[in-house]
């Protein structure tokens, strides 16, 4: 039988004075289920009647040592990301993901290709020529989302209400490597701590 997380909220509620009435602090901590913090996770606060984010961009995944850097890029839906090639080497791009399936075959070095993420969701990338690199652009439909540190938090300010907290890491063994639960983010904010369980 294969384990699977779960999220537990651990506390909640804070206050702050210099934050306006229209958007209140929030902190997330993510905790992985060796209880320590987890970094690099993306949380997104989903509040219905948030703006869409607006691409400012430029975004781009640079592919330099053989690896995509950076590793993980988040980006608003209908942004276009560039993938230049630093390396000596050629790469072949791709992507099976159901968010974005596609495929930039091989350019080399200083070459640049560019691909228009216009769903939300978790887009896997892989290089067809070198098996080890990895990395995904995690494109989000929501103005709350970010990437958390190395103390496993993730700071925004958000707009009062019931909404959704999504909490994506390639290491959660579930749909879409994502959990989430219901948050309520009051006028004076939110925190709270999400603890991964097996």
């Amino acid at each position: 039988m294969r384990l699977l997380p779960t999220l537990v909220a651990v506390a909640a509620t804070v206050a702050s004075a210099a934050i306006p009435a229209a958007a209140a602090p929030v902190t997330v901590q993510v905790i992985g289920v060796d209880g320590r913090p987890l970094a690099g996770a993306v949380v997104t606060l989903a509040m219905p009647g948030a703006p869409a984010p607006v691409p400012r961009g430029p975004y781009s995944v640079a592919q330099r040592d053989i690896q995509f850097n950076p590793q993980v890029l988040i980006v608003p839906v209908g942004a276009t990301v560039s993938f230049p090639n630093f390396d000596k080497v050629r790469h072949h791009v791709y992507s099976f993901s159901k968010a974005k399936k596609f495929e930039l075959k091989l350019f080399g070095r200083d070459e640049s290709r560019s691909i228009t993420f216009d769903k939300p969701g978790a887009v896997a990338l892989g290089c067809n020529i070198h098996d080890g690199m990895n990395g995904v652009v995690y494109v989000t439909a929501s103005p709350y989302t970010a990437q958390t540190d190395v103390n496993g938090r993730v700071r925004l300010n958000v707009a009062a209400g019931v909404g959704r907290v999504s909490v994506w890491h390639p290491s959660i063994r579930a749909a879409g490597n994502t959990l989430q639960q219901p948050a309520t983010v009051t006028g004076t904010g939110l925190s709270t701590t999400l603890q991964l369980r097996r």
